[in-house]
């Protein structure tokens, strides 16, 4: 077995990349047939876009010419720069051959080597066998803890407008004097510093369990990057936002569907400056930004998203919107 960090050449061949992504697949999806995964385009255009905050490294386990397990290293640049974080996959038929374990130590060597003192991995798990699971005792044995429990939730598409209208109205009397919009794609040039701002206090305000965050660094040309980045994987991206007369961004919610195949939309996050709570801008944001993707195709059919357990303030609103939980994203954390 043969591990080989994979270059840019191998980045853009699409042959290489198809393996990639179908052994990602297939782990990804062993015992969660039905859970919603990404398309291979989808995929492509996430992997072979730019991101000026992050380092994005590829590796792959083969056995002779056959891809066998993969992992992908992202490296922190502009801010907690002590830390990387990846995501690991062993091909189904090849478990319990050490190819996890080997992949995991190339990335902890590699992490070690660019000065990191902290790396982070997370695993999908059922919602009842969190504790047991096999994804638990692997990370377990190869010498993490558990850092964080974020709860994976659904909800049913559509949902009748009325009920919409009625989270509207029932948030409207709360937020006097501020403006809630949609946009798609990018927002206005004049929203983007102030929309930079909040979008970076989201690593310093939102739970992360045993791990503490710097503030993330998301440039004016960051932003530009994640935009562009949701084009290349085919998707629209929207973002409603609560402004204040001066027109400063205060609350953000965006979810991304695909333009083609998918009839899942995935939220991608919502967040109310902290100075700005208590105005239930949360669940406006949220519910406008639902009647639009909505508005826009008739054919969704789900919306995904992810809040730590600890987060109550975000689950009440998803609690009440009628999201239910469906599993659990464990975020693992080893010391080097």
């Amino acid at each position: 077995m043969d591990i080989r960090a994979l270059d840019d050449t191998a980045l853009a061949d699409d042959v290489v990349m198809r393996d990639f992504y179908d052994v990602n697949r297939r782990a990804q999806l062993h015992g969660r047939l039905h859970a919603p995964f990404w398309e291979f385009g989808e995929f492509l255009g996430a992997f072979r876009s730019t991101d000026s905050g992050e380092r994005q490294e590829l590796f792959a386990a083969y056995d002779g010419d056959r891809m066998v397990g993969n992992a992908v290293l992202w490296s922190f640049l502009l801010d907690n720069t002590d830390k990387a974080w990846f995501h690991l996959s062993v091909d189904v038929p090849e478990r319990r051959r050490g190819i996890g374990r080997a992949l995991a130590q190339r990335l902890e060597q590699t992490a070690k080597d660019d000065d990191r003192s902290l790396i982070l991995a997370d695993a999908i798990l059922p919602f009842d066998d969190r504790e047991c699971h096999a994804h638990q005792r692997f990370a377990a044995a190869c010498g993490y803890e558990l850092s964080n429990y974020e709860v994976v939730r659904h909800l049913p598409l559509p949902v009748p407008d009325e009920q919409i209208q009625e989270w509207i109205d029932e948030a409207a009397p709360r937020h006097a004097g501020f403006t809630v919009q949609t946009f798609v794609g990018a927002v206005p040039d004049d929203l983007v510093e102030s929309l930079c701002v909040l979008l970076g206090q989201l690593a310093v305000d939102a739970p992360t369990g045993a791990v503490d965050f710097d503030e993330e660094a998301v440039t004016p040309q960051r932003y530009a990057e994640m935009v562009a980045t949701t084009a290349a994987m085919g998707r629209a991206r929207y973002e409603t936002v609560a402004l204040t007369p001066d027109r400063q961004v205060v609350a953000q919610s965006t979810l991304a569907m695909s333009l083609e195949q998918s009839t899942k939309v995935y939220q991608w996050g919502t967040f109310v400056h902290r100075e700005h709570r208590g105005h239930k801008l949360g669940l406006a944001t949220k519910a406008v930004n639902l009647r639009a993707v909505q508005t826009m195709r008739g054919d969704l059919t789900l919306v995904i998203t992810q809040n730590a357990e600890t987060n109550n303030y975000m689950v009440s609103i998803n609690e009440r919107m009628g999201f239910r939980p469906i599993e659990v994203a464990a975020e693992f954390v080893k010391r080097l």
